[in-house]
């Protein structure tokens, strides 16, 4: 049912993953917002946060998918109930379900028809029977940005005239002078949900002393459950701001640095939605052209072609975590000059620099 004010569908887009994974949702969020009345977002508890930062969201709804995530709860006719009642409450036309290449829609697709939601639209390999009214194909190696865009071009809602499809967050962002301190600073994001993507604490703790020494104010960030590893790798060198931000504050601490050098995690998307490069720790267990840091330059360290690439494996199995404790710290402070360079230029210009190819900064 559309409304008789705009005559434009109400619309929901479902992400069901991390706060990384919905912030590259965020590109393709605006392009329905911009064809649609309303626009909510469902994801999960771990996206939420993220989900409140991307402009175009009129509401968030959560919910715990039991088929998502490193922990999934069970199934219960409590939650599923819930979730039901929530999307029929909000009289939706359409949905977007956006997955990444490994995963199905076909869970979420079947709970928004029982929620009576009008047309649902994902990608899927996997036949859907009844269950989604568009089906549409994934273009091979796709990152995940242009995957959910063309998606929404598909369902009818491309990009409005003057968005160059980039990742945002609303702003304003709050001051984080109080937290950084005044002057330039690189900052370093050590942990992971996935302990595979990210350098082991004693590899990050050498990086941070390597910055310090070569003249860089480091800022070291990190949730609440990361304080222990935060203040390892910050020791004397850098100031810890472990637990001391949540999701928009850091995205005001990273607005502020020079660099971060992160693993592929949330902080690096976040970095990329406020504009700052990325030296990107990757490890080859996913893809990098479908999940490097995306619209601002970066540089792509890591072996990709280590033993482990494509496995999506958790937890390092090879000895001494090689694909990335194996980066030297040249490597490190060659990428952050490179990119503090490019930073450098592009402000003189008025402008951000293009995306850079993998591991070749503009």
């Amino acid at each position: 049912m559309t409304t008789a004010r705009s005559g434009l569908p109400r619309t929901l887009v479902v992400r069901l993953d991390s706060a990384g994974d919905v912030l590259l949702a965020g590109p393709a969020v605006r392009a329905v917002a911009a064809g649609s009345s309303y626009t909510a977002l469902l994801c999960g508890p771990q996206g939420t946060p993220a989900a409140r930062l991307l402009p175009g969201v009129d509401d968030v709804l959560t919910y715990d998918a039991p088929w998502v995530g490193l922990q999934p709860p069970p199934v219960t006719d409590t939650a599923t109930r819930h979730l039901l009642d929530a999307v029929a409450a909000g009289r939706f036309d359409r949905a977007l379900v956006l997955v990444s290449y490994h995963q199905s829609p076909l869970p979420a697709a079947l709970l928004l028809k029982l929620a009576g939601v009008g047309r649902t639209a994902a990608d899927s390999e996997d036949y859907p029977g009844t269950l989604l009214d568009l089906r549409h194909h994934r273009r091979p190696h796709r990152h995940e940005v242009l995957a959910a865009l063309d998606l929404a071009r598909a369902a009818g809602f491309p990009l409005p005239p003057g968005d160059d499809g980039r990742l945002r967050v609303t702003t304003p962002l709050p001051d984080t002078t109080p937290l950084t301190g005044r002057g330039p600073y690189v900052a370093v994001h050590p942990g992971a949900a996935v302990p595979a993507r990210a350098w082991s604490p004693a590899r990050a703790a050498r990086a941070v002393a390597a910055l310090a020494a070569a003249g860089h104010r480091v800022v070291v960030t990190g949730g609440p459950a990361e304080r222990a590893l935060t203040a390892r790798v910050a020791g004397r060198h850098a100031r810890d701001l472990g637990g001391a931000t949540d999701l928009r504050t850091l995205a005001g601490v990273l607005a502020g640095a020079r660099v971060l050098i992160a693993g592929n995690t949330g902080p690096a998307h976040l970095a990329a939605a406020v504009g700052t490069p990325v030296v990107s720790l990757f490890a080859p267990v996913v893809p990098a052209d479908r999940w490097a840091p995306y619209g601002v330059p970066h540089v792509v360290l890591g072996d990709q072609w280590a033993p482990c690439a494509g496995s999506r494996a958790r937890h390092c199995p090879e000895p001494g975590h090689p694909c990335l404790d194996g980066i030297g710290d040249a490597e490190v402070l060659a990428a952050v000059a490179t990119l503090v360079r490019s930073r450098g230029d592009a402000r003189d210009r008025g402008e951000q620099g293009e995306q850079s190819e993998r591991g070749a900064p503009v």
